[in-house]
């Protein structure tokens, strides 16, 4: 029987730990680290309102994080409606905040003011201490209750807020924070945020880790920061800011050699991956403004057609940042923005501020003009060898690349493709597969690396064409992924430097111009195993040095054959790669995310770009932390 009995109210906070990932995203380490971010937020949400100038972050030795800031201290005064104290509703509270139109905040980066109080449902403890008007003030909460509630604890000159937490280890899938994540946030938080310091610190290791993020020149240097990588095409960074129509528009831009579009979007400094109004307007401006001077100029002649949105943004790093009073986001993810006054005020702060800026900088505006115009002709090209790769594809029924061993299953979702390094691997793996669902497409060598190549270029490499035409979705302006063949696309390399190398340019190539594979969770890394160990009939895999040291403690060092350690896929027979690889009942698939496009973009420029000394720079950073190498 199904009554009103078996309705159940969450009252509180509870609906916040039953369900966790409507409020986080997840309770995996995206939503851990969300959790900093939402204390973060509150403390931006002070230094936009103008009384926060510095915010210091702590993970501390026992794995919690603080977040301190010099703001005006949340309110200690009773909250009328609740009749406690408004801080307590602040962390007590879903929907409780100074962001709903009562006046605590005139423009803020929460949506749904359930940042506080989140983090207190979803970890183990909370303290919260407050300095305000000569006060200090503390309390204390256990996954969401009260322990103790606002108490003075003695006088201070000090003004702000201190919030730490330990994350609760029965939500959470892990409950250790990675300073590498926190740091990119902080980074970008400070970008977004000029004159903003954030001081980003690590207890846990000796001696700290220390990260100070302070930009006086905001998106302006994210730009640049961004652009580093690369060899940009003209010194002066376009800068604008103005306010019009209720929204403070900033945006920043600067050209660099490159033939691909770095484009990046916030509103309320929230990252909108898919866009929305405000980029729809800047992009309206970019393509008007930049074809009206062409002509005025006679940079495009009279007979010539308008430059293209993807002629003029070829080779473009660019903020825009909007804030503003009512966001309004789509999605529960906030990755698309709605307003449409966002993207009117855009247009018209872009439009006449870039104007101007081509005019004072007509050196700048020729390079502009003409980097453009090359990208005209080169679209044309590559119009062409798309047509050409679109003519060899499924969708007309023509031949699949010779070198591919389709699965007889005609269901994509049933369907998988192994990309593999080389014949040898690719013998291996077409006598290891299920012939009806697992597809096989060898490529031979190295494949161009397509973050220093424009489109036609790529479209003109063999193996490139290869995998477009076995995919079926086509590339870039025609890339529909409903025509997608295989519901996993894996790449299998051999277990050393050069495959690991092949790997990175094919993720360079899937990254750059068939994104929402990865966004949809369709590419795929196999693991093969490293190394074999025998001892008697029976046989052992390991996938890491430590999982070798494991077997060998288990099954003891006396009797067992030489460990043979596999460099390539081809050492492998059909029934080892079968069994170790490819067999969906016990291989190790590793699933490609995009967790930050602005970190991704960041690495692939340093790695696969032209610049030495940034890759150099990232090597020596990064060097201790590397593992498995092939020596």
């Amino acid at each position: 029987m199904y009554d009103g009995s078996q309705i159940q109210v969450l009252e509180g906070l509870e609906a916040v730990r039953k369900r966790p990932g409507m409020y986080i995203g997840s309770t995996s380490a995206r939503g851990l680290h969300h959790l900093v971010y939402e204390i973060v937020d509150n403390a931006v949400d002070e230094a936009l309102a103008g009384f926060c100038s510095q915010v210091d972050v702590t993970v501390h030795e026992d794995g919690t994080v603080s977040v301190r800031d010099d703001g005006r201290g949340i309110p200690v005064d009773i909250q009328p409606q609740r009749g406690i104290s408004a801080a307590t509703v602040v962390f007590t509270v879903l929907h409780a905040g100074g962001k709903f139109g009562g006046g605590g905040y005139k423009i803020s980066g929460g949506l749904h003011g359930v940042g506080a109080s989140v983090v207190n449902a979803l970890s183990e403890w909370t303290e919260v201490l407050i300095y305000k008007e000569g006060k200090a003030y503390e309390l204390k909460f256990s996954r969401g209750d009260i322990v103790r509630d606002l108490t003075e604890t003695g006088e201070t000159s000090e003004t702000g807020t201190y919030v730490r937490f330990k994350p609760d280890a029965e939500i959470f899938d892990e409950t250790i924070f990675d300073f590498d994540t926190l740091r990119r946030h902080m980074r970008e938080t400070a970008f977004l945020t000029k004159g903003l310091k954030i001081n980003l610190t690590d207890l846990r290791e000796t001696p700290a880790r220390e990260k100070t993020y302070h930009y006086e020149g905001g998106i302006k240097q994210f730009v640049e920061y961004l652009n580093a990588s690369k060899t940009s095409a003209h010194d002066k960074v376009f800068y604008a800011e103005a306010q019009t129509e209720g929204c403070l528009v900033e945006a920043a831009f600067q050209y660099n050699d490159g033939f691909l579009e770095n484009v990046h979007s916030f509103a309320n400094n929230i990252n909108t991956p898919e866009g929305g109004t405000h980029l729809a307007g800047f992009r309206a401006a970019m393509t008007k403004t930049i074809n009206d001077y062409g002509r005025k100029y006679n940079l495009i002649k009279e007979n010539d057609k308008n430059l293209s949105g993807d002629d003029v943004r070829e080779g473009l790093t660019a903020i825009i940042s909007v804030k503003l009073p009512d966001p309004q986001f789509e999605g529960q993810t906030k990755a698309k923005l709605g307003n449409a006054e966002a993207r009117s005020a855009v247009e018209s702060v872009v439009s006449e501020q870039l104007q101007y800026f081509l005019e004072e900088n007509p050196a700048t505006a020729k390079i502009i003009l003409e980097k453009g115009l090359v990208a005209s002709r080169a679209r044309d090209a590559a119009k062409k060898a798309r047509e050409l790769v679109r003519r060899k594809s499924a969708l007309d029924g023509a031949r699949m690349p010779g070198k591919l061993a389709d699965c007889s299953e005609k269901d994509p979702k049933l369907c998988e493709i192994f990309l593999v390094e080389g014949d040898s691997a690719g013998g291996s793996a077409k006598g290891a597969r299920t012939p009806k669902t697992q597809a096989i497409l060898p490529l031979r060598g190295k494949i161009l690396n397509v973050e220093k190549t424009r489109l036609d270029k790529i479209l003109a490499n063999e193996e490139i064409r290869s995998m477009i035409t076995a995919f079926g979705t086509g590339i870039h302006d025609d890339f529909d992924i409903s025509r997608l063949r295989y519901d996993k696309i894996v790449l299998m390399t051999d277990a050393d430097v050069d495959g690991a190398h092949i790997r990175t340019l094919l993720l360079t190539f899937i990254y750059r111009f068939l994104t929402p594979l990865i966004e949809e969770g369709k590419i795929y890394v196999a693991q093969p195993p490293l190394y074999k160990v025998e001892k008697g009939t029976k046989v052992y895999y390991a996938y890491l040095e430590d999982e070798l040291e494991r077997i060998l403690s288990e099954v003891g060092r006396e009797g067992i054959k030489p460990i043979q350690r596999y460099k390539g896929l081809g050492e492998m027979d059909a029934e080892q790669l079968w069994e170790t690889t490819m067999n969906p009942e016990t291989r190790i698939l590793r699933q490609v995310e995009l967790e930050d496009a602005i970190a991704a973009d960041e690495v692939f420029s340093c790695l696969m770009g032209e610049k030495v000394e940034p890759r150099r720079e990232f090597i020596l950073e990064h060097a201790r932390y590397a593992q498995n190498l092939d020596y």
